[in-house]
């Protein structure tokens, strides 16, 4: 079943908030609650994360019904992207060095803001990618 292309982007713009505080702050705790989330995105798709069950409550009931959908495994590879880097960052921060931390967090927060922004998402065009190579593969 698609999926509402506007929760993925709702999602990556307090993704982008997280990980800039995190980024900013140096928290450890923070950037724990973002690599959460991406696991929660990654393991049951964006629509199980924290950001997509606010989106789905919270926003679309105002905003209206869906104009423009997506299937939800490129988004959902995206989740598990952000989970490495956060995952990086995350023993960057814990167990230094505290560059890796950065380093990791700021990736990932790059690649956030291109889809709040902008709506370019680096993961979904990584499972393009990836699902291109292996099928000329077989």
């Amino acid at each position: 079943m698609d999926i509402d292309v506007r929760g993925p982007r709702f999602g990556a713009a307090l993704t982008t908030a997280v990980l800039a505080v995190a980024l900013v702050t140096g928290s450890f705790w923070l950037l724990a609650w973002q690599t959460l989330a991406f696991a929660l995105g990654a393991a049951g798709g964006v629509g199980r994360s924290p950001y997509g069950w606010l989106f789905r409550k919270a926003v679309r009931p105002r905003i209206g019904p869906p104009t423009e959908f997506e299937s939800p495994e490129p988004p959902r590879f995206a989740q598990a992207v952000g989970l490495v880097f956060a995952g990086v960052g995350l023993v960057g921060f814990g167990l230094g060095p505290t560059w890796l931390g950065l380093a990791a967090t700021g990736a990932a927060l790059a690649a956030a803001f291109l889809n709040a922004a902008f709506g370019y998402c680096l993961g979904c065009e990584m499972y393009l990618l990836v699902r291109r190579v292996t099928v000329r593969a077989e």
